[in-house]
């Protein structure tokens, strides 16, 4: 057995290594519960398909993820492209966006692009599972006029449905 526990960052080898993940949780020795670590994705797999991810490869893949996302957010200020961030001599309003998310580091990566992005959005993390009981209340009390909820969806390949 390859000795993988709770906290390692491990690869799926059945998917061509394509998603680096922490280790969630082990069962029974045969299966890992995982968490994308710049992917928002929640995943198991069996212990044999998973290989250790050392250290270098773990930075380069955030240093590659931020990289990527401070291209957009510069390319899209410096209007090098036309888009909603081109700005005139009209004022411009982007509207406020209220974004609740079940995973605390999504929350803060979330809420750093908005502000850099010079966009107004109030981030909240709350567990999933309160998010139904809470979303009414925040949209009532914050007046937003763009709402993202997050979570993890899970698409069924034997019934070919989420």
């Amino acid at each position: 057995m390859n000795n993988i526990k709770k906290g390692d960052f491990v690869a799926r080898k059945s998917h061509n290594k394509d998603v680096i993940f922490v280790v969630d949780l082990v069962i029974n020795n045969q299966i890992a519960i995982l968490s994308g670590i710049t992917t928002r994705l929640k995943a198991d797999s069996y212990l044999d398909d998973l290989e250790k991810v050392n250290k270098r490869e773990i930075e380069k893949t955030y240093k590659e993820i931020e990289t990527k996302i401070t291209t957009k957010v510069s390319r899209n200020s410096q209007n090098e492209k036309p888009n909603f961030f081109k700005r005139s001599n009209k004022i411009i309003y982007t509207g406020r966006i209220l974004h609740l998310d079940g995973d605390k580091k999504y929350s803060e990566k979330s809420n750093a692009y908005y502000k850099k992005m010079g966009l107004k959005a109030i981030v909240r993390n709350i567990p999933e599972s309160r998010q139904v009981n809470l979303a009414n209340d925040l949209i009532e009390r914050y007046n937003p006029d763009i709402v993202v909820i997050t979570g993890h969806d899970r698409y069924d390949k034997v019934r070919k449905k989420l």
